[in-house]
């Protein structure tokens, strides 16, 4: 007998796994949109668009490291970081890999831009992580993106004035930017850039129970809403699958869920459509908005069905205006040079110790993934650790478990 069991309902376990599809609505949502034409940048560590779920779904790509290739996907990072981008992808748009089986993304009509960036301190990259950062969010306009996804965090409240630049080219262009919030079991304890950044749609994570997570899911006052963070499955470089925590991978349920409404509603503008998002949210009993959960839980069959009136402007703060208060205000006086601060996929909780202890030892860019592998095979393979970058807790290759 093994000690954890699972009983799919179908012969296909990874599908299975995803609980979020029916428990938040999602396979009811389709029936109104699946994301059809809606581009989605997702600047990470590159997607592998080869892999059974995301064959067709990638249809642009650029790498800013200077260490990938030009269509942004070959991974780029230290061997445990190059899966992470694959995963976020994948949660977002993957297509499954037939009736019913492999991932399916929240949005998966949707299509893909991958923009590759080297994270941390040592990457071998001529660019800086912000400089990486700033083109990728250009790059992705200039090709087409409505939403872009950033699974990834600066570990900062501030932001290098060459975002703000950035950033308002996006938002001039009518694009939604979502963020991840980070992870409070990393010791990240406060929401870090690009989540502070006015007019950011800030994704908060939350357990199984729909409760915040406290390992995977820091707190602030930009959070913007809440999805799962913990218990996903995605899908690998190498195609194989792992279950994994973090807001790393709450952030592209969010964005998918932006790809649907954008899809039904293509005459609305970002403001509305944020709006949309944010205030069909369901509050679960909590007062919000919150540090915790923003406007609630995700609700994407309201999102695309409620009536929802129109606003003049996104509900969310502007970066204009900050820009006005906090950066012009003060161009009179001559401001030291920012310290560049490695740019990670948001920080994760780290290794426990090999003692009986399993005390948890804070690093502030590196991420934790532990794994089992997932196959149709009965039994639980030998958990093994992996250092990554990225919004993610935890990484579990899982196994379809039998009853010996």
């Amino acid at each position: 007998m093994l000690g954890v069991a699972v009983a799919p309902a179908r012969a296909d376990t990874v599908r299975d796994y995803e609980y979020w599809l029916t428990e938040y609505g999602f396979t009811t949502a389709w029936n109104t949109s699946r994301g059809e034409g809606i581009k989605v940048a997702v600047i990470d560590t590159g997607v592998v668009g080869s892999v059974a779920e995301l064959q067709g779904v990638v249809v642009g790509g650029t790498d800013l490291s200077g260490l990938g290739t030009p269509d942004g996907q070959t991974p780029v990072g230290t061997a445990e970081d190059k899966h992470h981008g694959t995963l976020v992808a994948s949660l977002l748009a993957g297509r499954g890999t037939g009736p019913g089986a492999g991932v399916i993304g929240v949005a998966p009509d949707s299509l893909l831009l991958s923009a590759s960036v080297a994270f941390g301190e040592e990457t071998g990259s001529a660019v800086s992580n912000d400089d990486q950062i700033a083109q990728a969010v250009k790059w992705a306009v200039d090709n087409g993106a409505k939403v872009i996804n950033m699974s990834l965090t600066r570990n900062t409240r501030d932001w290098p004035e060459s975002w703000d630049d950035a950033f308002l080219y996006a938002f001039s262009h009518d694009v939604v930017i979502v963020a991840a919030a980070g992870n409070r079991g990393s010791g990240t304890t406060e929401v870090g850039a690009p989540a502070t950044i006015p007019g950011v749609l800030t994704v908060a994570g939350v357990d199984r129970d729909g409760t915040a997570s406290f390992d995977a899911s820091s707190q602030g006052i930009t959070i913007s809403v809440a999805a799962p963070s913990e218990d996903l499955v995605g899908v690998m470089p190498d195609g194989s699958h792992v279950t994994w925590d973090g807001t790393s991978g709450a952030t592209p349920l969010v964005s998918g869920l932006v790809a649907l409404v954008r899809a039904e509603y293509p005459e609305l503008d970002a403001g509305n459509i944020i709006n949309r998002v944010i205030k069909t949210a369901n509050p679960d009993g909590h007062e919000v908005p919150s540090p915790l959960y923003g406007w609630g839980l995700i609700d994407p069959v309201a999102a695309l069905t409620a009536d929802v009136p129109l606003v003049e402007s996104s509900p969310l703060a502007e970066l204009q205006e900050w820009i006005r208060v906090h950066r012009r205000a003060n161009a009179e006086e001559p401001e030291p040079p920012a310290t560049e601060t490695p740019i990670v996929p948001i920080g994760d909780p780290p290794l426990p110790r090999a003692d009986s202890a399993q005390t948890l030892l804070p690093t502030p860019w590196t991420l934790a993934y532990i794994t089992v592998p997932l196959s149709l095979t009965a039994g639980f393979g030998t958990l093994a650790a992996l250092l990554g970058i990225g919004a993610t807790r935890h990484v579990r290759r899982s196994t379809r478990a039998r009853e010996q």
